[in-house]
């Protein structure tokens, strides 16, 4: 099959695109209205940009070319905090992609519980395996639809006991929630371990003469 992208509309083209960029990880990000509401949405991926400051970015979408209330709160605030949800929440994740208005708190209609930030206002959310407290560094628009890419600078990381072995994260304990095409979500599972690149040879995969 060939696709012409300028033969697909918007909705086509979305859908195309997130059946083939899986899985995503999913931000389920925390941000605060100027009024104080705290807002929670889920992102389906996120990435780092930058490790020297730590940096990360998700990009934001509009509605009827409306900013949704996530862009609208970091760009007002400056502050937001990524929430890394496990597979045990993917049902709370899912709700929290229901709209409500910017008055309303999802936070408190899906009865979660959070916990203060540290370097932020923002509240994290207290049952994630780990959470990014973020600053706003850049916000670059994309398309014709007005899309943000905002990339928060981590001022500091929540990470739960017993994640962190040796300096890097144990990714079966973490038991990362995924995001695939339409209403479909992923475990892990099963986790290939290669040999690291440094101690592997040049002649390693090549064919034998």
């Amino acid at each position: 099959m060939q696709i012409a992208a300028d033969e697909l509309d918007t909705e086509a083209t979305y859908k195309l695109l997130t059946g083939l960029v899986v899985p995503r990880p999913i931000a389920w990000v925390t941000t605060c209205s100027p009024e104080g509401v705290t807002n929670l949405a889920p992102f389906s991926a996120f990435t780092f940009v930058s490790n020297r400051p730590p940096m990360v970015g998700i990009s934001v979408g509009r509605k009827a070319g409306v900013l949704k209330d996530t862009a609208r709160n970091i760009l007002a605030t400056g502050e937001f905090v990524v929430n890394v949800p496990d597979e045990t929440l993917v049902e709370a994740v899912h709700l929290s992609a229901i709209e409500y208005g910017p008055e309303e708190s999802e936070v408190e209609r899906l009865g979660l519980a959070t916990l203060p930030g540290e370097a932020v206002r923002v509240p994290r959310l207290a049952g994630v395996p780990a959470s990014l407290e973020c600053r706003l560094a850049h916000a670059i628009t994309f398309g014709q639809g007005g899309s943000q890419f905002l990339v928060g600078e981590v001022l500091h990381y929540h990470v739960r006991d017993g994640l962190l072995v040796d300096g890097k994260i144990d990714t079966r304990r973490l038991a990362p929630l995924c995001r695939l095409g339409g209403p479909n979500y992923a475990r892990l599972g099963e986790v290939v371990t290669m040999r690291p690149i440094a101690q592997a040879s040049k002649n390693d995969g090549a064919p034998i003469p």
